[in-house]
């Protein structure tokens, strides 16, 4: 159950979302229904329509297309935009750095290009935590401002700079938000990888490294989101977004194991073990052709730090996240993702 957030705000206000049929979007979109607003979402041509968006005024486009997201934005107070090509840890090729600079950077250029044009109030952008570069074995907040290190990153942090941009020069109530890793019903991605290969037996007990890895959990994002539209604080702001409760490889482990009902082994790998092989691993793979140094980055998605503070939103928004990984890995809900 997601925490009600500024409901009278939203009720029948005229709200589009982007990524509507996405992990994020969809929850969004339900959340806004449930606050009364008078909800429209842009869709691909030929996604599927869930069937209980009875209320949902699904408009076809494209980010590519100007002229689809100039009908999607008219007559709308406010864009969330969850839209995107998510795919943060594709191979790094040009042709996925093209994708990404092409969907998450040019195609939000184009649509804050339509919002502003329709005279749109609110722009809410879902950028990410990859749009600022690797912290370290540290907790940053947004203060951290390392430039990003990835196709993806450097995409998102051009939209965020635009999304600023429109609004300073528009006079447009613009906010970026950068989640860390988003959890919850229908997640997919990485953490989903993980969830399955503990179920299957396939993961080794990892060790306590004391590492930090931030995440959130979507209707905690959701809530950011609402906040950052209906606050009127948080215009021209960018804010991280986490559930507060940054844990390390070895404590994702153990919870996992525990959602799926599974014992804890007495025994773990060390982490020289560990970054031995996955170098073993990366060495093969060069061999052969690969020049990426893919074990090594897995692994470092464990046992590394990427460790983020979400007071800043806390203190001004009066964000307040409701769930932990822990919470939600009792709530049984994993047997069915």
């Amino acid at each position: 159950m997601a925490r009600l957030v500024a409901p009278e705000f939203f009720r029948n206000r005229s709200v589009l979302v982007t990524g509507g049929t996405g992990f994020v979007g969809r929850r969004l979109l339900e959340i806004l229904r449930e606050h009364g607003a008078r909800v429209r979402a842009l869709v691909r041509p030929a996604s599927t329509i869930p069937a209980d968006w009875e209320e949902v005024e699904a408009v076809p486009g494209d980010l590519a297309d100007a002229a689809s997201l100039a009908r999607a934005c008219a007559g709308m107070d406010t864009v969330f935009h969850a839209a995107g090509f998510a795919h943060a840890d594709a191979t790094d090729t040009p042709e996925f750095a093209a994708r990404h600079w092409a969907i998450n950077a040019e195609g939000t250029f184009r649509l804050l290009d339509a919002a502003v044009a329709a005279g749109v109030r609110r722009f809410i952008f879902v950028s990410s935590v990859k749009a600022v570069g690797e912290p370290g074995p540290c907790c940053v907040d947004e203060r951290w401002d390392a430039p990003p290190e990835t196709p993806y990153g450097r995409a998102k942090r051009a939209a965020e700079e635009r999304v600023l941009a429109a609004g300073r020069d528009a006079g447009l109530h613009a906010v970026n938000l950068r989640p860390a890793l988003v959890y919850g019903p229908g997640m997919k991605g990485n953490l989903t990888r993980l969830l399955e290969a503990v179920r299957r037996g396939w993961f080794p007990p990892l060790p306590e490294t004391g590492n930090r890895r931030s995440l959130v959990h979507v209707d905690d994002l959701a809530q950011a989101l609402l906040l950052a539209a209906a606050q009127p604080a948080a215009a021209g702001q960018t804010y991280f977004v986490t559930d507060d409760r940054p844990l390390s490889g070895r404590e994702l482990y153990l919870i996992l194991r525990r959602a799926l009902g599974l014992s804890i082994p007495g025994w773990t790998l060390p982490a020289s073990v560990l970054h031995g092989t996955a170098g073993l691993a990366d060495s093969a793979r060069w061999l052969v052709g690969r020049r990426d140094r893919r074990a090594r980055a897995a692994l470092d998605k464990l046992l590394g730090w990427a460790c983020y503070d979400s007071s800043r939103i806390e203190q001004e928004l009066g964000y307040r996240p409701e769930w932990t990984l822990e919470r939600y890995g009792r709530t049984g809900l994993w047997e069915r993702d």
